[in-house]
């Protein structure tokens, strides 16, 4: 094999792996996560501030440095400490509360459409299933970028698919298939 094979080989295979969540803050437009640091800066302050200060002490740095420094700054900063692996489960766990409390109306859509039990905030009732149907899926993905940015839709359905060690070959095939779920860090 030639080392042009190799690497589009290599990329090709890397492309249907489930992306971990520091790859997401990699990958995703600045917008999303600004609306979700916003989001959490008015609606879960202490969560914001707790952030600010794991994300500081991580760097070894403190937290009053990225305090004093603009909103914009800090969500700037953030963002980029949150690309790192390092700060991997710190950005799973941020996407898992913003779904959670910001973006429930997204969750409960998906999991109706998906047929998922919920307790009608988007929280899942009991074990997740093993295999989600390809065909509901599509129409699932379908009705959700008709009423949210398709970015979102995109995140979300990364985040959901790091809930199980390999994620769900369903998902993971959408997410790499559909032209409306790519990520752009535009």
């Amino acid at each position: 094999m030639t080392q042009k094979a190799t690497r589009i080989s290599l990329r090709a295979s890397k492309s249907f792996t489930t992306m971990q969540a520091y790859e997401i803050y990699q990958n995703i437009k600045p917008s999303i996560i600004t609306e979700l640091f916003q989001w959490m800066r008015d609606e879960e302050r202490e969560l914001y501030k707790s952030t600010v200060a794991t994300l500081a002490n991580d760097r070894k740095l403190r937290p009053v440095f990225i305090q004093k420094k603009s909103v914009a700054e800090q969500i700037a900063w953030m963002h980029k400490t949150l690309k790192l692996k390092s700060s991997g489960m710190i950005g799973e766990h941020l996407f898992q509360v913003y779904f959670m409390q910001g973006q429930q109306q997204l969750l409960v859509d998906f999991c109706d459409a998906m047929g998922i039990e919920h307790d009608g905030k988007g929280s899942v009732d009991g074990a997740l299933p093993d295999t989600l149907d390809s065909d509901k899926l599509r129409a699932a993905v379908d009705s959700l970028v008709k009423t949210f940015d398709p970015q979102l839709v995109s995140l979300y359905l990364r985040v959901f698919n790091l809930q199980t060690e390999n994620g769900w070959d369903s998902i993971t095939e959408i997410l790499n298939s559909d032209e409306r779920l790519a990520l752009s860090a535009v």
